[in-house]
């Protein structure tokens, strides 16, 4: 009798710990692999054209929650340019004339670019540009590691949209953005690489970004073997 009693004591411990774990998840406890909470983003989740995936794009960076950077500025910068060029163009992040406008590279850097880009006869007719992060950090700062993670699933599918066949990468936080942190601008300027992003295959360079050339002109003379560099490769692809 009283075992019969003990049995069932234990019976019914055994259905409630197994009811408790199920409350759990258990198996999410137990499984070793991180839970990946990063959103995923790729051009394959917009169907259309390629001004319909771009607006689809534009339309779901404007729906980001919880985002410091959107809170504190005025506009969206989310590209400029011509969307069926083959080469795309990518900075850091708005500054004060961008976050005005909405458009990027509009400032002092900006004409900078422009006039770098008269050197080897390519202008904001012929080229596509964007940033890493599309809104701008207060005070003109760097994006932080967190918010570069926050906007780069959006970056990469930017960059499969345009699918260019020359990425530029201005500027150290670009460069690692896409390529890694463990690389250094001034190694890795000036220098052709291949790489994979989404379904895009582009020819990959980085150099200085314009407003480091304002702070550093006596580099404007690497920064002019870049985009000589980048013109030899255009009549190489034929673009």
């Amino acid at each position: 009798m009283l075992y019969n009693k003990m049995k069932k004591n234990l019976n019914q411990k055994i259905i409630s710990l197994v009811e408790y774990y199920n409350l759990l998840n258990i198996n999410m406890l137990l499984n070793k692999t991180p839970i990946n909470r990063t959103n995923k983003v790729s051009q394959s989740n917009f169907k259309g054209t390629k001004l319909q995936k771009l607006d689809k794009l534009k339309k779901s960076i404007l729906q980001i929650r919880n985002c410091a950077l959107k809170k504190n500025a005025t506009k969206i910068v989310f590209a400029d340019g011509n969307i069926n060029s083959k080469i795309m163009i990518i900075g850091e992040g708005p500054g004060a004339n961008e976050d005005l406008e909405g458009k990027p590279f509009v400032g002092r850097a900006g004409k900078l670019l422009d006039k770098m880009l008269a050197s080897i006869n390519l202008d904001r007719t012929k080229v596509y540009i964007s940033n890493v992060v599309n809104y701008r950090p207060p005070e003109n700062r760097k994006p932080t590691e967190d918010e570069i993670e926050k906007y780069l699933p959006y970056l990469k599918s930017h960059i499969e949209i345009i699918n260019p066949k020359i990425l530029v990468l201005l500027g150290s936080t670009a460069l690692n953005a896409l390529v890694g942190s463990e690389v250094v601008i001034s190694k890795a300027r000036g220098k052709w690489m291949q790489k994979e992003i989404g379904s895009s295959i582009p020819w990959v360079i980085a150099s200085f970004h314009p407003a480091f050339l304002m702070r550093q002109p006596e580099q404007k003379k690497l920064a002019w073997v870049d985009l000589k560099m980048i013109r030899d490769k255009s009549k190489i692809l034929k673009i």
